[in-house]
């Protein structure tokens, strides 16, 4: 249990959650899933526990994921998943309620800002504050925003890939796309349905994604075994699928993020697109993970393009260290609306 002053920031991502407790670090990352009972409408499992549910549920129970492009789709059930892990990380019980922060995607409407508030209040926080995914995540690299240069981050989540230049603490240009680790799943689904006539689950696509998925071609090709339900005969069939193949499944979901960052860049004022040339691009977030996705956005653009380290945990951590800034959160809060309220 812990005391007054209790401090948390949360990453409420669409694939998954991270939590980070002041002085602690980060104290939970699980998906973002909830396991739900249709007829009585209790919740049965949260995170981890839920998510080896998903596909393989009796009719009554489904497993859902209450976010979808980086937004709450079901606000009911994103208020109790929220409520299940501030107990998980706070204890059954605490004496004051927390503060916290949440970050929200940079392309988020007033009206789904409010709901991620809303959700966090009646989950127990005591007040909870916004700070836009490109903030958190260029602060959890280690980039010193607070500059009068020109900083650029890729941060790709499971939903949203959030592409922005910060300035000065700020972000100058920035724009949200609805292309991220999902929509790669969801695109390696299909190809395999229409090229193989097979049906896999989310879960498999996953593991192609991460084991031979690729933005870029491979010097030597890789391969894997995949088992699926034959569309044809309805039985299930074991096949190779090579990484190649998966290459030209992701074709058009990483050529929308290379397009996304050379938008950015195109509108991104001259001073500052010398600053990013000489410094480089940073991609964050567990789609940064994406095999040669770095190299292609380095072709498309002319400009070097890292991958920073523990890509999956910097919004979180950004998160945390804007923890400690909560003072100045809340003057600006107080002072009138701003992109954190």
């Amino acid at each position: 249990m812990f005391g007054f002053g209790t401090d948390i920031g949360i990453d409420l991502g669409t694939a998954s959650v991270l939590v980070f407790v002041k002085g602690k670090g980060i104290v939970l990352q699980e998906p973002s899933v909830v396991a739900i009972d249709k007829n009585t409408n209790d919740i049965l499992a949260v995170g981890q526990e839920a998510r080896r549910m998903l596909g393989r549920t009796p009719g009554n129970i489904v497993a859902i994921r209450p976010l979808k492009d980086g937004v709450i789709s079901d606000y009911e059930i994103t208020e109790k998943m929220l409520k299940y892990f501030i107990r998980k990380t706070t204890g059954k019980r605490f004496v004051f309620k927390p503060k916290i922060i949440v970050c929200v995607p940079s392309g988020v409407t007033e009206v789904e800002k409010r709901a991620v508030i809303d959700a966090s209040n009646e989950a127990g926080a005591r007040m909870t504050h916004l700070i836009e995914e490109p903030i958190a995540a260029a602060i959890g690299a280690g980039m010193d925003i607070a500059q009068p240069s020109g900083h650029m981050i890729v941060d790709i989540g499971g939903g949203t890939t959030d592409v922005a230049v910060i300035s000065l603490g700020g972000i100058v240009v920035s724009t949200s796309i609805k292309v991220a680790g999902d929509k790669f799943d969801e695109a390696i689904v299909r190809y395999m349905r229409k090229k193989h006539n097979i049906m896999i689950g989310e879960r498999t696509a996953e593991e192609m994604k991460v084991q031979i998925g690729g933005a870029f071609p491979r010097d030597k090709e890789v391969k894997m075994g995949v088992r699926g339900r034959n569309l044809v005969s309805g039985l299930p069939v074991n096949l190779e699928v090579s990484s190649n193949e998966v290459l030209e499944a992701l074709d058009e979901s990483v050529s929308a993020i290379a397009d996304a960052v050379h938008s950015v860049l195109e509108k991104t004022p001259p001073e500052l697109a010398s600053d990013i040339a000489n410094t480089g691009i940073v991609m964050t977030g567990g789609g940064a993970l994406l095999w040669g996705l770095n190299r292609l956005i380095e072709k498309r653009t002319g400009i070097p393009v890292f991958v920073a380290e523990e890509a999956v945990s910097c919004v979180a951590k950004g998160t945390g260290k804007a923890l400690e800034s909560m003072n100045i959160i809340e003057n600006k809060s107080n002072n009138g609306r701003n992109k954190y309220r």
